[in-house]
């Protein structure tokens, strides 16, 4: 007889049956995890994440193809500036490591550069956790280049890579990103530093449950070494980046994804997001999820243009910015935001409403026209300021026209 279904068992099974039949699982990397972490209103990303779909074929079946991802030139540099960095067995990374993380420490002259490779991500994971494990016992300092990381994500394991991670001599354990963005003047991208940081805090994370197994448990450090080249060199810099909040914030989502099971038991019977079913169907399996669209998705997300469209189609202040969305409280379409402006509709005790209807006020002043609200249907008209067809009165002076 065929063993009882778990609960665990029963969530993959109808993962798989969304995913399609035969269709093999997109494996999530710290990329999706963090990217899932910064939208975690969207209940379309965690099924599909969770189901393993891939969202860029996806995304091309829906008739929205995805412009995300790395350009070739950016990988190809990227690639070139890795190797710069851990040349020499990484002897330029330590050095970094040494001075922006740990400059008590002795300096890392004789540092050990285990071998990795195993068969499988699962015996990558296990070689990497062994490697980890030597460190700490043999004291000094030690460079995993791309270690395996397992992290548990909705009752399955998901495999990381990060990197780098750098054992120090007190045992500690520090996650390295590196990438290829300038560092100019001491300084980089606020935009990319806070999109590495949030990826780095899902290796940070998956770093505590490989410590967890370990007797005494090493400290992971919560201060990662962001390296990216100086100025405009190919020269490597440092900046040590803490990523408390988004290490907080991750786990906080990660602990939500666990509801995966909800998402999934309320969808319809039969839903499937194959990309191999006919456009309607897949295009209904889709709608039937709630998405939470902004801005930022177009950066993060494959199936951002297919949910901006819907978004615009159906006036959700959310395309406009998480910001703006935030500032309009109860107000979630345009249609309501522009009748709460008129004063045809909304609560006016609502601190939005009257904002909104001020706002109108005054953009009808400095327009000069007459505002809905204005009572007894007169022209209400700021004092001092001239209709837009009279002429100012020092426009016909012979002064005037001496100037002109």
């Amino acid at each position: 007889m065929p063993p009882p279904r778990t609960r665990g068992t029963a969530l993959r099974h109808r993962l798989a049956e969304l995913r399609g039949p035969d269709v093999p699982a997109k494996a999530l990397d710290a990329r999706a995890l963090a990217a899932l972490a910064a939208n975690p209103g969207c209940r379309r990303r965690a099924i599909l994440d969770g189901a393993g779909v891939n969202k860029a074929a996806l995304a091309s079946a829906l008739g929205s193809p995805s412009a995300f991802g790395q350009s070739q030139f950016a990988f190809v540099r990227g690639n070139a500036f890795e190797a710069r960095v851990k040349a020499d067995g990484g002897a330029d990374l330590l050095r970094l490591a040494h001075e922006k993380l740990d400059p008590h420490a002795e300096p890392p002259a004789h540092a050990r550069v285990p071998e990795l490779s195993a068969i499988g991500p699962e015996g990558r994971a296990a070689r990497t956790a062994l490697a980890l494990r030597e460190a700490v016992e043999a004291g000094g300092w030690t460079l995993l280049d791309h270690p395996m990381l397992a992290l548990d994500v909705a009752g399955s394991p998901a495999f990381l890579e990060p990197d780098a991670v750098v054992v120090h001599p007190d045992g500690g354990w520090t996650v390295v990103e590196i990438k290829s963005f300038p560092m100019l003047d001491g300084s980089a991208d606020p935009a990319k530093v806070g999109a590495a940081a949030r990826q780095a805090a899902v290796y940070v994370l998956a770093l505590e449950e490989a410590a967890a197994r370990m007797q005494p448990t090493p400290p992971v450090r919560h201060q990662v070494l962001l390296v990216c080249p100086k100025d405009f060199s190919n020269l490597p810099t440092a900046s040590a980046v803490d990523v408390r909040k988004q290490r907080a914030v991750t786990r906080r989502q990660l602990a939500r994804l666990t509801r995966i099971r909800d998402i999934a038991d309320a969808l319809p019977e039969g839903t499937c997001f194959s990309p191999e079913l006919p456009a309607d169907r897949l295009t209904a399996a889709v709608e039937s999820v709630p998405a939470t669209y902004a801005p930022e998705c177009l950066s993060a997300c494959e199936l951002a243009f297919h949910c901006r469209e819907r978004s615009r189609a159906q006036g959700a202040v959310t395309s406009l910015g998480r910001s703006v969305r935030a500032e309009l409280g109860g107000l979630t379409t345009v249609e309501d935001v522009l009748a709460a402006a008129r004063g045809e509709d909304g609560d006016p005790d609502d601190p939005a409403v009257a904002a909104l209807r001020r706002a109108a006020r005054l953009r009808a002043e400095a327009l000069g026209r007459q505002h809905p609200q204005t009572p007894g249907g007169q022209h209400h008209e700021t004092p001092g300021r001239q209709r837009p067809e009279e002429p100012h009165p020092r426009a016909a002076s012979p002064e005037a026209a001496r100037c002109r």
